[in-house]
């Protein structure tokens, strides 16, 4: 609505059944409210807003009941709160975007269905009980250290964990004495207390302002989903600017809405990354996913709406289905059907506390090959049919059958964004050349290969960018290189099935092929999917071949 301003919590106070609040996407500024006085407040969405400073380390205290904290694309700086680690009933934190500094305070929750620190300025060692969280979720913080990332941490060197002013203030411990310490520290929270004591009153000064037409509307639209309406705010600035009324529908399946249907919906936010936000929408004839994308401004109106009925137009086994777009000057919203079973990523990197096994694997690889080829059948024009592929843009339907998603946007993506976040980037040759070729499809797929039989994430994509960690294919190369068992590279939850070894080193060796750093050696999808089909659960001699070594590769 692009509203401006403060937020008044006085005001807020008045509403007795207010338990969602949400101005994602507007330019409200200023510190955080002091939103621990509603102390019923289930969920907050404060993203893409303006707010800034400090969040004091009280600022969640008494919260008992809030689930949702949505605080991305702001000004924050400081510590995470601690009040916030503290919240009992904290399910989906999204922090990502801001300052905050220092280390990750150790969160009461053990698990979560969103949480997101990427693009901060954190240090230090991730606590332990995160260390189960998808290693992605920490990307763009370089100084942390320790599981789930591959950066090992390094004893005794506390300093390097702590903010500029608090190594300040270890320096001075080897100087001064420690009551001249106590006096500075009594001086600095005498100020901090000043501080506080004034935006509270210059908060409350501002109570009389608050536009009573705006407390109305707020009322009159209070019993509406505010996490539905944030899947909108793209679509409603698009509509006040371009005139359009409606979704842009691919499929004729008797599944229309239009945007009131969606907006009256109720939503749960699936996850927040490079390219934008993903929702959960439940609607009358089932759950859809609504993914927004900020960064979809390389082609115009018409060739937009080209693109997309041609995307929508696929028809296959392993294709998630795009049931319609809409479009907007500066946010596009993409629908597509939803998928029982999450991610192959949850799945392998323990967020839904499950484990694949070896015939689930096996069939998820192979669909994923058949999707991938379809996709270069449909679109034989085009360098990157998909260019997007990792573990996380395959989700599972009931079944367990794979579905690729996120395909065919290199073609309508910034370039820019492309070259730091998509996949493709990370192949050697559009690393070093810019330049990518048929075969890049092809080291995707032998990454997700690797993944997939190993465990192991890929550090590339927890980067999103380039850098010196190890690369999953790298160290699997390593040890192929030194002679090796089938034990020293499979995943342990894939050998207790001794009589598939043989065919799951037959699948390493496909992935390897594929992530040839010469263009020449490598692999091409075409023969990739033709030696993924030929695999077995069990190998016909009933041979673990737990022996070969690097020679036969």
């Amino acid at each position: 609505m692009e509203l401006s301003g403060t937020i008044d919590i006085d005001t807020l106070l008045e509403l007795p059944n207010l338990i969602s609040f949400s101005v994602i996407n507007n330019d409200f500024e200023g510190p955080m409210p002091e939103f621990k006085r509603i102390a019923s407040l289930r969920a907050l969405f404060l993203t893409n807003n303006k707010f800034s400073g400090h969040i004091p380390d009280d600022g969640f205290e008494g919260m008992r009941r809030l689930k949702k904290v949505f605080l991305a694309e702001n000004g924050f700086n400081g510590h995470i709160p601690r009040s916030l680690a503290k919240l009992p009933a904290l399910l989906d934190v999204d922090l990502h975007g801001n300052n905050f500094q220092g280390i990750i305070p150790e969160f009461q929750q053990r698990h979560f269905r969103v949480f997101n620190l990427v693009n901060n300025l954190l240090v230090g060692p991730i606590p332990e009980g995160l260390s189960n969280v998808d290693p992605s979720s920490y990307a763009g913080n370089k100084g942390l250290c320790g599981k789930p990332l591959s950066q090992p941490c390094i004893r005794n060197t506390k300093p390097n964990f702590m903010l500029p002013h608090e190594e300040k203030e270890i320096r001075k411990q080897h100087t001064l004495f420690t009551a001249i310490m106590v006096v500075a520290l009594t001086v600095l929270a005498s100020i901090l207390t000043l501080i506080f004591i004034h935006f509270h009153r210059r908060k409350r000064a501002q109570h009389s302002t608050v536009d009573e037409a705006q407390v109305k509307s707020y009322r009159s639209n209070s019993t509406v989903s505010s996490e539905s309406k944030s899947i909108l705010v793209a679509a409603g600035k698009s509509k006040k600017s371009n005139g359009d009324e409606d979704f842009s529908f691919v499929r004729k399946d008797g599944k229309e809405f239009d945007l009131q249907d969606l907006l009256k919906a109720s939503a749960e936010v699936l996850g927040s990354g490079s390219f934008g936000s993903t929702y959960k929408a439940m609607m009358l004839s089932g759950p859809i996913v609504v993914k927004r994308f900020k960064q979809m401004s390389n082609v115009g109106k018409h060739q937009f709406f080209d693109h997309m009925k041609r995307l929508g137009r696929l028809r296959h086994t392993n294709i998630l289905p795009l049931i319609a777009f809409y479009y907007g000057k500066e946010e596009k919203l993409l629908v597509y059907e939803f998928a029982e079973n999450s991610s192959l990523a949850s799945h392998l990197h323990g967020r839904c506390g499950s484990k694949l096994d070896w015939p689930t694997r096996l069939k998820i690889i192979k669909g994923v090959a058949r999707g991938l080829a379809h996709l270069y059948e449909e679109f034989p024009d085009q360098k990157l049919p998909h260019g997007h592929l990792k573990s996380s843009n395959v989700v599972l339907d009931r079944s367990f059958e794979p579905r690729l998603t996120e395909y065919g946007l290199v073609a309508v993506m910034n370039k820019k964004h492309v070259q730091q976040f998509m996949c493709s980037s990370k192949s050697p040759e559009v690393s070093q050349y810019e330049k990518p070729s048929e075969k890049t499809d092809a080291w995707c797929l032998g990454i997700l290969i690797l993944e997939l039989l190993t465990g192991k994430f890929p550090a590339s994509y927890v980067r999103h960018g380039k850098g010196a960690s190890e690369e999953l294919e790298t160290w699997v190369k390593a040890i192929v290189k030194e002679g090796w068992s089938g034990g020293d590279v499979i995943d342990k939850e894939l050998l207790v099935e001794k009589n598939g070894e043989g065919q799951m080193l037959k699948l390493l060796r496909i992935g390897m092929s594929c992530c040839e750093w010469s263009l020449e050696n490598r692999m091409d999808w075409k023969e990739a999917m033709v030696k993924i089909q030929e695999l077995n659960v069990t190998d016909h001699d009933g041979n673990a071949c737990s022996g070969v070594t690097s020679k036969k590769y």
